[in-house]
């Protein structure tokens, strides 16, 4: 465990618990690691839910099929990110999204029961794991209601205004990279990739923005507001 004690101190869950404590944390929860390659399924939707999630090296992708079979991505989640945390509780007892290895991964899976249990060891620590486990899935609530009103976007301008400005916010920065690759994005916004393109080299050309590779320079913020929703 020593190895990833980087990864547990940037992880939402782990939020306010020492090292030392950690690991008598570790001891009660008896946490189960697996390693994956490039395109592994990590998870599968339906099947039986094995546990909370927590990425300790390389990216997953978390996605999810509509009716129609078309896939939309959820997340693209890294190390110290978490998955699974809005079933991690549910009766239903199944994966409701497929997670896939984006390249060489390593996961560690926490099973919910023991996260809320009593505590074998009494450690104090235990409570605040709780009290962290409640914030990020209200946190997450709150994501998805966003994924939501992406969706209730109309127009795919508005789509990649507001996701650019969300992270013109997010970073303070007016140049950045871009957090999902190009087919990636079009699955999150929930359109075709060369539409996707399309627009963004129209928004190059007006003036609004630049890029190049996942890097993008937005020249014109009031424009993109404009456009956004």
């Amino acid at each position: 465990m020593l190895e990833w004690i980087k990864v547990f101190a940037r992880c939402d869950l782990f939020k306010g618990i020492s090292q030392e404590d950690l690991f008598m944390v570790f001891g009660c929860l008896q946490p189960k690691i697996n390693k994956y390659e490039k395109n592994d399924w990590v998870t599968v939707a339906g099947e039986k839910f094995n546990g909370l999630g927590i990425v300790l090296s390389g990216e997953v992708v978390v996605t999810k099929e509509n009716a129609a079979g078309n896939r939309i991505i959820m997340a693209v989640n890294g190390p110290g990110e978490i998955f699974g945390e809005i079933a991690a509780f549910s009766r239903a007892g199944v994966w409701p999204v497929t997670v896939a290895a984006r390249g060489a991964c390593t996961v560690m899976f926490l099973q919910a029961g023991k996260i809320v249990g009593n505590c074998a060891q009494a450690c104090m620590s235990h409570r605040q794991l709780i009290t962290n486990m409640l914030e990020i899935v209200s946190d997450k609530a709150l994501m998805l209601h966003r994924k939501v009103e992406y969706l209730a976007i109309k127009s795919m301008r508005g789509k990649i205004s507001t996701f650019l400005l969300e992270h013109y916010k997010k970073t303070g920065k007016d140049t950045f990279v871009m957090p999902m690759k190009r087919n990636e994005l079009a699955d999150f916004l929930n359109v075709s990739r060369p539409s996707l393109s399309r627009e963004l080299g129209r928004l190059r050309d007006e003036g609004v923005i630049e890029f190049y590779l996942d890097s993008v320079k937005i020249k014109q913020v009031d424009s993109l507001k404009s456009m956004a929703g």
